[in-house]
């Protein structure tokens, strides 16, 4: 009898602890279909070769057109491929655990899960969360700009061109285009990989709130540190954002701040010419001596029949030796997004802004983009879907802004101003699980 008993105890308190133990969920994305993309850069024959050395002989050259086109069978048209992990376990009192790891998948590359670079990273973190008060989560992990962007684009932040707040990349494989970048390497036109914003960041402590009558709360604060041998030599990164979204019936506002400060090179280096690639502490960052700040205001409203949108975005670099040295770039879009039928759904935007980035004295570039996009869901999980989307920008200075030599560049770089133009589409079919 006795043990009996035991066995009982035995097996119930085992049945307790599986019950505490992490719940695990896989998801992920795999999107793959026919992507093709085209790019067109006029102006200055050196410009188009982004040497600002060989600027100053432009004239001699005259001006020409460049013109490159690519496709093919590619991924991530619509949603980047990633394969994740999630989990939860319950601390009891309202309290509980939690993690996320994701991956970037690539279907059109040998080795499927990318390893090329740091954002193969997608999210990495670990956390805790309270009940009625929020959470605390530290590691890789999305800034609260791209979430509230995330949240607030007609277009779901696809990779096609045409979108100037999530200024994507829209192309064939690793030879993607867009408006002045893939064309010998020049991106002075203000569109390229996430010229807009800082994606993610890693060593980062993000704190989200729960809703508080409407209101929703977010924090960031980044802290990256490494000292070497020599005093005069240290890098540092270090950021803060904050973020607050309100929901009302059919509305929803957000507004977000982040700032990013990249220290530790000596004296006499260059800020970049232009952005990066929205990453920061990986292979990519916000740049060197420089202070990155970006913000970001959006609203939606659903009337029903269709869901309008309106954003706006603003970056500035600045040389930290020098505040006459940066890079500043605007945009605004408006789009709506509708569902036609139970299994149709369509969207539109179109958007301007202004780029500057040949500092206090230099042109300022004008671009603007439209994008137009539709999904036919076959399932909750699987959908066709067709893209298509253009960009322009005109005045754009190209070559290098060295705060070492700005003197002697600048008359090369203003006189070398160029305008580009691109277009891409993808049809293809996405399965998320």
């Amino acid at each position: 009898m006795k043990k009996s008993l035991l066995a009982v105890a035995a097996i119930g308190a085992f049945a307790s602890a599986a019950q505490a133990q992490s719940s695990v969920t896989v998801y992920g994305i795999i999107d793959a279909g026919f992507v093709s993309s085209s790019s067109t850069a006029a102006g200055p024959g050196a410009a188009i070769n982004n040497s600002a050395t060989a600027a100053t002989a432009a004239g001699s050259q005259g001006n020409i057109v460049s013109k490159t086109q690519t496709s093919g069978f590619a991924g991530g048209g619509e949603s980047t491929g990633r394969l994740g992990f999630k989990g939860n376990e319950d601390l009891g009192g309202g309290n509980s655990a939690f993690f996320t790891v994701e991956m970037a998948l690539s279907p059109d590359s040998s080795t499927n899960i990318s390893s090329i670079n740091a954002t193969s990273n997608r999210q990495s973190f670990v956390g805790l969360s309270k009940k009625g008060l929020g959470q605390a989560s530290i590691g890789m992990q999305y800034t609260p700009v791209h979430e509230a962007v995330a949240a607030t684009d007609a277009g779901g932040t696809n990779n096609v061109n045409g979108n100037v707040i999530y200024d994507r990349t829209g192309g064939y494989g690793s030879q993607q285009i867009v408006a002045g970048g893939g064309v010998s390497g020049q991106a002075g036109s203000g569109m390229s990989t996430n010229t807009s914003y800082t994606v993610r960041s890693s060593n980062a402590l993000v704190l989200k709130s729960e809703n508080i009558a409407g209101f929703n709360l977010k924090g960031l604060l980044v802290a990256s540190g490494k000292d070497s041998s020599q005093a005069t030599v240290t890098t540092s990164t270090k950021a803060y954002g904050v973020g607050v979204d309100y929901n009302w019936k059919n509305l929803l506002v957000t507004a977000n701040y982040q700032s990013f400060l990249s220290q530790g090179v000596p004296s006499g280096y260059d800020v970049p010419a232009t952005f990066t690639a929205g990453y920061n502490g990986g292979v990519s960052t916000p740049g060197t001596n420089a202070r990155d700040t970006q913000q970001y205001y959006a609203a939606t409203y659903d009337f029903g029949i269709l869901k309008a949108y309106a954003q706006y975005v603003a970056r500035k670099v600045v040389y930290t030796n020098n505040n006459d040295i940066y890079t500043n770039r605007t945009a605004q879009q408006i789009g709506v997004r509708s569902s036609l039928t139970p299994t149709i759904t369509a969207w539109a935007s179109a958007g301007t802004g202004s780029m500057n980035n040949t500092g206090s004295n230099g042109p300022k570039a004008s671009f603007n983009g439209w994008q137009i996009g539709s999904d036919y869901y076959l399932s909750k999980r699987t959908n066709l879907y067709a893209i298509y989307g253009q960009t322009a920008t005109s005045n754009a200075a190209s070559g290098l802004y060295s705060a070492s030599s700005a003197a002697a560049a600048s008359s090369a770089l203003y006189s070398a101003q160029t305008s580009y133009n691109a277009s891409s589409y993808a049809i293809g079919v996405r399965h998320t699980f």
